[in-house]
């Protein structure tokens, strides 16, 4: 079984920045990829950003230039530091491990943007 342990969300005011972390562990035999999802209320799960085993990013295009999301391989961890947040950001996120099989959920981590 494999846990995903999410931290770092809370409430920013525009402008403002936020670091996401997340932590698996477990019975990991290996990982193609971990990211960070969001959903709104309302609104599907989209991606907003991931990292492959071998260091390729992908972003979603709503968070290019503010987002930078990073991975440790080792500790099998993946943070998302979170610049420039808009009032649009506000949405739980959630942490994803994806071993190209299987892909497994955190539990998320709200994140709200608003003066």
């Amino acid at each position: 079984q494999v846990r995903l342990v999410e931290s770092g969300g809370g409430l920013v005011q525009p402008g403002g920045s936020l670091r996401l972390s997340c932590a698996a562990s477990g019975s990991i035999s290996s990982i193609n990829a971990m990211g960070w999802y969001r959903q709104a209320p309302g609104k599907q799960r989209e991606l907003v950003a991931a990292v492959t085993s071998a260091g390729n990013r992908n972003y979603a295009d709503f968070v290019k230039g503010r987002f930078t999301i990073s991975r440790d391989n080792a500790k099998n961890s993946v943070a998302l530091q979170m610049n420039n947040l808009k009032p649009e950001d506000t949405a739980k996120y959630y942490c994803n491990l994806s071993t190209g099989w299987v892909n497994y959920w955190g539990q998320g981590t709200q994140v709200t943007v608003s003066s």
